[in-house]
Protein backbone atom coordinates (compact mmCIF):
# COMPACT_ATOMS: atom_id res chain seq x y z
CA UNK A 1 0.00 0.00 0.00
CA UNK A 2 1.12 3.34 -0.29
CA UNK A 3 2.07 5.53 2.50
CA UNK A 4 -0.94 6.98 4.88
CA UNK A 5 -0.84 7.41 8.07
CA UNK A 6 -4.00 7.10 10.19
CA UNK A 7 -4.90 7.72 13.86
CA UNK A 8 -4.38 3.65 14.58
CA UNK A 9 -0.67 4.18 13.70
CA UNK A 10 -0.25 6.38 16.74
CA UNK A 11 2.48 4.83 19.08
CA UNK A 12 2.51 5.44 22.77
CA UNK A 13 3.68 8.32 24.43
CA UNK A 14 7.06 7.80 25.95
CA UNK A 15 6.49 6.77 29.84
CA UNK A 16 10.22 5.79 30.71
CA UNK A 17 13.66 6.86 30.03
CA UNK A 18 15.57 5.10 27.56
CA UNK A 19 19.28 4.94 28.40
CA UNK A 20 21.51 5.30 25.65
CA UNK A 21 23.83 1.91 25.46
CA UNK A 22 27.45 3.60 25.77
CA UNK A 23 28.86 0.90 23.63
CA UNK A 24 27.51 2.08 20.40
CA UNK A 25 28.74 4.50 18.41
CA UNK A 26 28.38 8.23 19.73
CA UNK A 27 25.99 9.87 17.25
CA UNK A 28 25.84 13.84 16.48
CA UNK A 29 22.95 15.39 14.71
CA UNK A 30 22.83 18.73 12.54
CA UNK A 31 20.06 20.64 12.89
CA UNK A 32 16.45 20.29 14.95
CA UNK A 33 14.61 20.94 11.53
CA UNK A 34 11.66 18.05 10.87
CA UNK A 35 14.68 15.73 9.73
CA UNK A 36 16.98 16.24 12.60
CA UNK A 37 14.02 15.33 14.21
CA UNK A 38 13.15 12.33 12.81
CA UNK A 39 16.85 11.39 13.24
CA UNK A 40 17.39 12.09 16.72
CA UNK A 41 13.76 10.19 18.07
CA UNK A 42 15.19 7.34 16.09
CA UNK A 43 18.38 7.02 17.43
CA UNK A 44 17.14 7.90 21.22
CA UNK A 45 14.54 4.65 20.57
CA UNK A 46 17.46 2.69 18.99
CA UNK A 47 19.50 3.46 22.64
CA UNK A 48 22.25 5.16 20.52
CA UNK A 49 24.05 7.67 22.53
CA UNK A 50 22.65 11.33 20.37
CA UNK A 51 23.21 14.63 20.69
CA UNK A 52 21.61 17.15 18.45
CA UNK A 53 23.37 20.95 17.96
CA UNK A 54 20.22 23.70 17.23
CA UNK A 55 21.19 27.27 16.17
CA UNK A 56 17.75 28.25 17.14
CA UNK A 57 15.81 27.70 20.20
CA UNK A 58 12.83 26.40 19.16
CA UNK A 59 12.20 22.84 16.83
CA UNK A 60 10.65 22.64 13.91
CA UNK A 61 12.91 24.55 11.63
CA UNK A 62 11.93 25.98 8.26
CA UNK A 63 7.99 25.56 9.57
CA UNK A 64 8.34 28.17 12.43
CA UNK A 65 7.70 31.40 11.47
CA UNK A 66 10.15 34.27 12.13
CA UNK A 67 12.61 30.74 13.32
CA UNK A 68 15.04 32.67 15.93
CA UNK A 69 17.78 30.65 14.24
CA UNK A 70 17.54 33.31 11.12
CA UNK A 71 17.19 30.48 8.50
CA UNK A 72 13.25 29.71 7.89
CA UNK A 73 11.53 30.93 4.67
CA UNK A 74 8.33 30.38 6.28
CA UNK A 75 6.09 33.34 5.45
CA UNK A 76 2.39 33.95 7.26
CA UNK A 77 0.37 32.25 4.51
CA UNK A 78 2.49 29.25 3.68
CA UNK A 79 1.01 25.96 4.17
CA UNK A 80 1.90 22.10 3.01
CA UNK A 81 1.82 20.99 -0.10
CA UNK A 82 1.98 17.60 1.02
CA UNK A 83 -1.90 16.31 2.67
CA UNK A 84 -1.33 15.40 6.49
CA UNK A 85 -1.72 12.14 5.86
CA UNK A 86 1.10 11.79 3.99
CA UNK A 87 3.41 14.49 5.25
CA UNK A 88 3.30 13.07 8.89
CA UNK A 89 5.95 10.63 10.35
CA UNK A 90 4.51 6.74 10.57
CA UNK A 91 4.40 6.59 14.44
CA UNK A 92 2.17 9.88 14.63
CA UNK A 93 -0.43 11.25 12.86
CA UNK A 94 -1.43 14.84 12.65
CA UNK A 95 -4.16 16.03 15.00
CA UNK A 96 -7.89 14.90 12.96
CA UNK A 97 -9.04 18.54 13.12
CA UNK A 98 -6.29 19.78 10.92
CA UNK A 99 -7.21 20.54 7.51
CA UNK A 100 -6.34 18.77 4.85
CA UNK A 101 -3.38 21.24 3.99
CA UNK A 102 -2.12 21.92 7.37
CA UNK A 103 -0.74 25.97 7.95
CA UNK A 104 2.83 26.58 8.97
CA UNK A 105 1.62 26.87 12.44
CA UNK A 106 -0.06 23.94 13.02
CA UNK A 107 2.84 22.33 11.33
CA UNK A 108 5.08 23.70 14.19
CA UNK A 109 3.11 22.58 16.51
CA UNK A 110 2.91 19.07 15.51
CA UNK A 111 6.75 18.92 15.77
CA UNK A 112 6.21 20.19 19.33
CA UNK A 113 4.03 17.89 19.77
CA UNK A 114 6.36 15.11 18.31
CA UNK A 115 8.94 15.90 20.46
CA UNK A 116 7.35 15.82 23.74
CA UNK A 117 4.90 12.51 22.73
CA UNK A 118 8.12 10.58 22.34
CA UNK A 119 10.70 12.50 25.02
CA UNK A 120 13.71 13.19 23.21
CA UNK A 121 13.98 17.04 24.19
CA UNK A 122 17.07 16.59 26.46
CA UNK A 123 18.93 15.59 23.82
CA UNK A 124 18.59 18.58 21.49
CA UNK A 125 21.33 21.52 22.83
CA UNK A 126 19.82 24.49 21.48
CA UNK A 127 21.30 27.70 20.42
CA UNK A 128 24.30 26.17 19.60
CA UNK A 129 26.05 26.66 15.80
CA UNK A 130 28.16 23.99 14.42
CA UNK A 131 31.01 25.46 13.11
CA UNK A 132 33.12 22.70 11.92
CA UNK A 133 33.21 18.73 11.28
CA UNK A 134 36.61 17.63 10.71
CA UNK A 135 37.57 13.92 10.40
CA UNK A 136 39.50 12.72 13.22
CA UNK A 137 40.91 9.33 14.65
CA UNK A 138 38.49 6.99 12.64
CA UNK A 139 35.19 9.25 13.71
CA UNK A 140 34.39 13.17 13.18
CA UNK A 141 35.40 16.14 15.97
CA UNK A 142 32.31 18.38 15.49
CA UNK A 143 32.97 22.24 16.79
CA UNK A 144 30.24 24.18 18.29
CA UNK A 145 29.44 27.68 20.00
CA UNK A 146 26.49 28.26 22.05
CA UNK A 147 25.79 29.26 25.81
CA UNK A 148 29.30 27.18 27.13
CA UNK A 149 30.97 28.91 24.76
CA UNK A 150 33.11 27.17 21.93
CA UNK A 151 33.57 23.49 22.61
CA UNK A 152 35.00 20.66 20.32
CA UNK A 153 33.47 17.42 20.70
CA UNK A 154 34.33 13.51 19.37
CA UNK A 155 31.36 11.26 17.53
CA UNK A 156 31.73 8.07 16.15
CA UNK A 157 28.91 9.46 13.50
CA UNK A 158 27.46 12.62 12.29
CA UNK A 159 24.11 12.76 10.57
CA UNK A 160 23.70 15.99 8.53
CA UNK A 161 20.08 17.59 8.93
CA UNK A 162 20.43 21.28 8.21
CA UNK A 163 18.09 21.70 5.62
CA UNK A 164 18.35 23.00 1.80
CA UNK A 165 16.39 25.64 1.84
CA UNK A 166 18.10 28.65 3.70
CA UNK A 167 20.83 29.46 1.42
CA UNK A 168 19.42 31.63 -1.04
CA UNK A 169 20.18 31.39 -4.94
CA UNK A 170 19.82 34.85 -6.15
CA UNK A 171 20.19 35.46 -10.36
CA UNK A 172 23.75 34.69 -11.76
CA UNK A 173 24.92 35.93 -13.62
CA UNK A 174 22.70 39.51 -12.43
CA UNK A 175 20.52 41.07 -14.88
CA UNK A 176 22.12 44.08 -17.03
CA UNK A 177 20.97 47.31 -15.75
CA UNK A 178 20.04 48.40 -12.42
CA UNK A 179 17.16 48.96 -10.04
CA UNK A 180 16.14 51.78 -8.26
CA UNK A 181 13.55 49.85 -5.75
CA UNK A 182 13.69 47.03 -3.70
CA UNK A 183 14.89 43.93 -4.31
CA UNK A 184 14.10 40.53 -1.93
CA UNK A 185 14.39 36.98 -2.13
CA UNK A 186 11.59 34.88 -1.55
CA UNK A 187 13.46 33.66 1.72
CA UNK A 188 13.40 36.63 3.23
CA UNK A 189 9.81 37.68 2.07
CA UNK A 190 7.22 36.90 5.60
CA UNK A 191 4.20 38.83 4.57
CA UNK A 192 1.62 40.86 2.83
CA UNK A 193 2.91 43.80 4.57
CA UNK A 194 6.17 44.08 2.46
CA UNK A 195 3.91 44.44 -0.78
CA UNK A 196 0.85 46.74 0.00
CA UNK A 197 0.81 49.23 -2.59
CA UNK A 198 3.84 48.79 -4.29
CA UNK A 199 4.45 47.45 -8.05
CA UNK A 200 5.58 44.15 -7.60
CA UNK A 201 7.26 41.94 -9.60
CA UNK A 202 7.71 38.25 -8.65
CA UNK A 203 9.92 36.03 -10.79
CA UNK A 204 10.02 32.20 -10.30
CA UNK A 205 7.80 29.52 -11.51
CA UNK A 206 7.68 27.24 -7.99
CA UNK A 207 5.22 27.25 -5.50
CA UNK A 208 6.81 30.01 -3.17
CA UNK A 209 6.08 32.57 -6.31
CA UNK A 210 2.78 31.59 -7.06
CA UNK A 211 2.01 31.79 -3.55
CA UNK A 212 3.89 35.44 -2.93
CA UNK A 213 2.23 36.32 -6.53
CA UNK A 214 -1.10 35.13 -5.51
CA UNK A 215 -0.81 37.04 -2.22
CA UNK A 216 -0.01 40.47 -4.28
CA UNK A 217 -2.78 40.53 -6.21
CA UNK A 218 -5.03 40.97 -2.87
CA UNK A 219 -2.87 44.17 -1.79
CA UNK A 220 -0.46 45.48 -3.93
CA UNK A 221 -1.03 48.25 -6.38
CA UNK A 222 -0.12 46.01 -9.28
CA UNK A 223 1.42 42.38 -9.34
CA UNK A 224 3.08 40.66 -12.24
CA UNK A 225 4.34 37.35 -12.35
CA UNK A 226 7.92 36.68 -14.17
CA UNK A 227 8.56 33.11 -15.71
CA UNK A 228 10.86 32.29 -17.99
CA UNK A 229 10.30 28.55 -18.40
CA UNK A 230 6.71 27.40 -18.14
CA UNK A 231 5.39 24.85 -15.27
CA UNK A 232 2.77 22.47 -15.02
CA UNK A 233 0.34 23.53 -12.18
CA UNK A 234 -1.20 21.16 -10.32
CA UNK A 235 -4.78 22.10 -8.32
CA UNK A 236 -4.43 20.53 -4.59
CA UNK A 237 -7.76 19.29 -4.19
CA UNK A 238 -9.62 16.82 -7.09
CA UNK A 239 -13.58 16.19 -6.30
CA UNK A 240 -13.36 17.60 -3.04
CA UNK A 241 -10.76 15.49 -1.86
CA UNK A 242 -6.84 16.20 -1.32
CA UNK A 243 -5.14 15.63 -4.55
CA UNK A 244 -1.91 13.47 -3.29
CA UNK A 245 -4.21 10.73 -1.46
CA UNK A 246 -5.66 9.25 -4.92
CA UNK A 247 -2.29 7.35 -5.32
CA UNK A 248 -0.86 4.00 -6.49
CA UNK A 249 0.75 1.18 -5.13
CA UNK A 250 4.16 2.47 -4.06
CA UNK A 251 5.82 -0.74 -6.15
CA UNK A 252 4.51 0.45 -9.62
CA UNK A 253 7.46 1.59 -11.58
CA UNK A 254 7.84 5.01 -12.47
CA UNK A 255 5.49 5.39 -15.79
CA UNK A 256 2.86 5.20 -13.63
CA UNK A 257 3.78 7.93 -11.33
CA UNK A 258 4.23 9.83 -14.77
CA UNK A 259 1.11 8.96 -15.78
CA UNK A 260 -0.40 9.97 -12.54
CA UNK A 261 1.18 13.37 -12.84
CA UNK A 262 0.13 13.93 -16.44
CA UNK A 263 -3.45 13.39 -15.62
CA UNK A 264 -3.45 15.45 -12.79
CA UNK A 265 -1.71 18.20 -15.13
CA UNK A 266 -4.60 17.37 -18.08
CA UNK A 267 -7.89 17.48 -14.93
CA UNK A 268 -6.25 20.64 -13.31
CA UNK A 269 -6.21 23.02 -16.83
CA UNK A 270 -3.74 24.67 -18.32
CA UNK A 271 -2.08 27.95 -17.53
CA UNK A 272 -0.69 28.59 -20.51
CA UNK A 273 -4.26 30.14 -22.00
CA UNK A 274 -4.00 32.58 -18.90
CA UNK A 275 -0.69 34.10 -20.10
CA UNK A 276 1.80 31.90 -18.45
CA UNK A 277 4.58 29.92 -20.82
CA UNK A 278 4.08 26.65 -22.18
CA UNK A 279 6.44 24.45 -20.59
CA UNK A 280 8.12 22.73 -22.74
CA UNK A 281 8.82 19.35 -20.68
CA UNK A 282 6.34 17.06 -20.03
CA UNK A 283 4.26 16.72 -16.91
CA UNK A 284 6.10 14.19 -14.64
CA UNK A 285 9.34 15.86 -15.96
CA UNK A 286 9.58 17.83 -13.40
CA UNK A 287 8.94 18.94 -9.48
CA UNK A 288 5.08 19.17 -8.81
CA UNK A 289 3.99 23.03 -8.83
CA UNK A 290 0.46 23.20 -6.72
CA UNK A 291 -1.46 25.96 -6.07
CA UNK A 292 -5.44 26.55 -5.91
CA UNK A 293 -5.44 30.57 -6.24
CA UNK A 294 -3.15 31.25 -9.21
CA UNK A 295 -5.46 30.60 -12.00
CA UNK A 296 -8.35 32.63 -9.97
CA UNK A 297 -5.62 35.88 -9.93
CA UNK A 298 -4.38 35.77 -13.70
CA UNK A 299 -8.21 34.71 -15.30
CA UNK A 300 -9.37 38.21 -13.29
CA UNK A 301 -6.07 40.56 -13.99
CA UNK A 302 -5.44 41.38 -10.77
CA UNK A 303 -1.56 39.34 -11.60
CA UNK A 304 -0.45 39.96 -14.77
CA UNK A 305 1.91 37.06 -16.56
CA UNK A 306 5.16 38.66 -18.10
CA UNK A 307 8.10 36.41 -19.49
CA UNK A 308 11.54 36.34 -18.08
CA UNK A 309 13.18 39.77 -17.77
CA UNK A 310 15.54 41.21 -20.26
CA UNK A 311 16.92 44.11 -18.15
CA UNK A 312 16.23 46.32 -15.45
CA UNK A 313 15.94 50.21 -15.88
CA UNK A 314 15.71 51.92 -13.27
CA UNK A 315 12.15 52.18 -11.81
CA UNK A 316 11.11 49.85 -14.58
CA UNK A 317 11.01 46.03 -15.40
CA UNK A 318 11.94 45.06 -18.81
CA UNK A 319 10.74 41.90 -20.01
CA UNK A 320 12.25 39.70 -23.06
CA UNK A 321 8.97 40.46 -25.08
CA UNK A 322 10.05 43.93 -25.57
CA UNK A 323 7.11 44.92 -22.67
CA UNK A 324 8.09 47.23 -19.77
CA UNK A 325 6.57 47.76 -16.48
CA UNK A 326 6.88 50.38 -13.53
CA UNK A 327 8.62 48.72 -10.21
CA UNK A 328 8.80 48.85 -6.87
CA UNK A 329 9.71 46.04 -5.10
CA UNK A 330 11.26 42.46 -7.36
CA UNK A 331 10.87 39.09 -5.05
CA UNK A 332 13.34 36.78 -6.73
CA UNK A 333 11.89 33.06 -5.96
CA UNK A 334 14.67 31.76 -7.56
CA UNK A 335 15.37 28.62 -5.17
CA UNK A 336 17.82 27.86 -3.00
CA UNK A 337 22.09 26.24 -3.24
CA UNK A 338 22.69 23.12 -1.30
CA UNK A 339 25.56 24.18 1.17
CA UNK A 340 27.37 22.74 4.38
CA UNK A 341 29.19 26.08 5.79
CA UNK A 342 30.56 23.25 8.55
CA UNK A 343 32.52 21.16 5.82
CA UNK A 344 34.90 21.79 3.55
CA UNK A 345 34.78 22.69 0.35
CA UNK A 346 37.49 19.53 -0.43
CA UNK A 347 35.51 16.98 1.74
CA UNK A 348 32.09 17.60 -0.12
CA UNK A 349 31.47 20.10 -2.61
CA UNK A 350 27.63 20.19 -4.21
CA UNK A 351 28.62 22.68 -6.39
CA UNK A 352 25.28 23.42 -8.99
CA UNK A 353 23.46 21.48 -5.84
CA UNK A 354 24.88 17.88 -7.74
CA UNK A 355 25.85 15.86 -4.31
CA UNK A 356 25.02 12.44 -5.58
CA UNK A 357 24.63 10.19 -2.45
CA UNK A 358 24.03 6.40 -2.00
CA UNK A 359 20.14 6.37 -1.56
CA UNK A 360 20.47 9.89 -1.29
CA UNK A 361 21.92 9.14 2.37
CA UNK A 362 25.39 7.60 2.40
CA UNK A 363 28.33 9.42 0.71
CA UNK A 364 30.92 6.31 0.09
CA UNK A 365 34.07 8.24 0.51
CA UNK A 366 33.31 9.47 4.22
CA UNK A 367 32.29 6.61 6.49
CA UNK A 368 30.34 7.66 9.58
CA UNK A 369 28.91 10.76 7.64
CA UNK A 370 24.92 10.68 6.78
CA UNK A 371 22.56 13.14 5.37
CA UNK A 372 19.19 12.96 6.29
CA UNK A 373 16.44 14.68 3.87
CA UNK A 374 18.83 15.95 1.69
CA UNK A 375 16.23 15.07 -0.91
CA UNK A 376 13.47 17.16 -3.37
CA UNK A 377 10.42 14.52 -3.70
CA UNK A 378 7.54 14.44 -5.22
CA UNK A 379 6.16 14.26 -1.75
CA UNK A 380 6.94 15.08 1.40
CA UNK A 381 10.80 15.22 3.49
CA UNK A 382 9.43 13.94 6.60
CA UNK A 383 8.49 10.53 6.36
CA UNK A 384 11.97 10.21 3.83
CA UNK A 385 13.51 11.84 6.32
CA UNK A 386 12.39 8.83 9.06
CA UNK A 387 13.22 6.09 6.94
CA UNK A 388 16.75 7.44 6.37
CA UNK A 389 17.11 7.83 9.85
CA UNK A 390 15.71 4.10 11.28
CA UNK A 391 18.48 3.20 8.20
CA UNK A 392 21.22 4.47 9.80
CA UNK A 393 20.27 3.70 13.14
CA UNK A 394 19.98 -0.42 11.95
CA UNK A 395 24.13 0.89 10.45
CA UNK A 396 24.63 2.15 13.81
CA UNK A 397 23.57 -1.01 15.64
CA UNK A 398 25.07 -4.02 13.68
CA UNK A 399 21.41 -4.81 12.42
CA UNK A 400 22.16 -3.73 9.12
CA UNK A 401 25.55 -4.50 6.29
CA UNK A 402 25.71 -2.73 3.52
CA UNK A 403 27.10 -4.64 0.04
CA UNK A 404 30.57 -4.24 -1.37
CA UNK A 405 31.65 -0.77 -1.54
CA UNK A 406 31.40 -1.22 -5.97
CA UNK A 407 28.02 -2.67 -5.41
CA UNK A 408 27.06 1.01 -3.65
CA UNK A 409 28.97 2.78 -6.17
CA UNK A 410 27.27 1.54 -9.10
CA UNK A 411 23.75 1.65 -7.57
CA UNK A 412 24.34 5.33 -6.81
CA UNK A 413 25.83 6.17 -10.31
CA UNK A 414 23.03 4.51 -11.51
CA UNK A 415 20.12 5.99 -9.37
CA UNK A 416 22.18 9.73 -10.16
CA UNK A 417 21.87 8.59 -13.95
CA UNK A 418 17.98 7.49 -13.93
CA UNK A 419 16.97 10.56 -12.22
CA UNK A 420 19.05 12.76 -14.51
CA UNK A 421 17.04 11.06 -17.67
CA UNK A 422 13.63 11.63 -15.52
CA UNK A 423 13.54 15.33 -14.92
CA UNK A 424 15.11 17.90 -17.24
CA UNK A 425 18.30 19.68 -16.03
CA UNK A 426 17.69 22.12 -13.48
CA UNK A 427 19.38 23.02 -10.27
CA UNK A 428 15.94 22.13 -8.27
CA UNK A 429 16.47 18.57 -9.71
CA UNK A 430 19.14 17.39 -9.04
CA UNK A 431 17.97 15.33 -5.34
CA UNK A 432 14.47 14.27 -6.94
CA UNK A 433 13.17 11.16 -5.70
CA UNK A 434 9.60 10.17 -6.31
CA UNK A 435 8.31 9.56 -2.32
CA UNK A 436 6.22 5.88 -2.54
CA UNK A 437 8.76 4.51 -5.19
CA UNK A 438 11.94 5.53 -2.47
CA UNK A 439 10.08 4.13 0.67
CA UNK A 440 9.56 1.08 -1.11
CA UNK A 441 13.46 0.83 -2.45
CA UNK A 442 14.92 1.71 0.59
CA UNK A 443 12.82 -0.76 2.70
CA UNK A 444 13.98 -3.51 0.81
CA UNK A 445 17.79 -2.27 1.10
CA UNK A 446 17.00 -2.47 4.58
CA UNK A 447 15.80 -6.20 4.42
CA UNK A 448 18.85 -7.41 2.04
CA UNK A 449 20.94 -5.40 4.64
CA UNK A 450 19.61 -7.40 7.39
CA UNK A 451 19.97 -10.87 5.91
CA UNK A 452 23.65 -9.87 5.13
CA UNK A 453 24.23 -8.94 8.62
CA UNK A 454 22.59 -11.92 9.98
CA UNK A 455 25.34 -13.84 8.14
CA UNK A 456 28.22 -11.33 8.87
CA UNK A 457 30.81 -10.90 11.61
CA UNK A 458 30.43 -8.38 14.39
CA UNK A 459 33.23 -6.36 13.25
CA UNK A 460 31.75 -6.12 8.99
CA UNK A 461 28.19 -5.50 11.38
CA UNK A 462 29.89 -2.32 12.85
CA UNK A 463 31.45 -0.57 9.87
CA UNK A 464 29.65 2.93 10.14
CA UNK A 465 28.18 3.65 6.72
CA UNK A 466 29.39 0.65 5.79
CA UNK A 467 30.85 2.21 2.48
CA UNK A 468 34.59 2.23 3.61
Amino acid sequence: MSYFVKERDRAPAATQPIPANPSLPRTCVIGAGSSGLAAVKTMHQAAVPVDCFEQGSVVGGNWVFKNPNGQSACYETLEINTSCPRMAFSDFPMPADYPAYARHDQVAAYFEAYVDHFGFRDKIRFNTRVDAVVPENGGWRVETTGPEGTRQHHYDAVLVANGHHWDARWPDPAYPGSFDGEQLHAHDYRSAKQLRDKNVVVVGAGNSALDIASEAARVARSAILSQRRGQWVLRKYFLGRASDQLVLPKWLPWWATRARLRLASMLSGSTTRLGLPQPAHAPGQSHPVQSEQIRRVLKSGAVTPKPGIERLDGGRVVFTDGSAATADLIIWATGYRVRFPFLAEDLVSPAGNEFPLWKRTVHPDHPGLFFIGLLQPIGAVMPLAEAQSVWVSEMLTGRYVAPEAEVIRTQMERDHQRNARRFYSSARHTMEVDFDSYLWDLERERRRGGARAAKSSPEARHRLGAAA
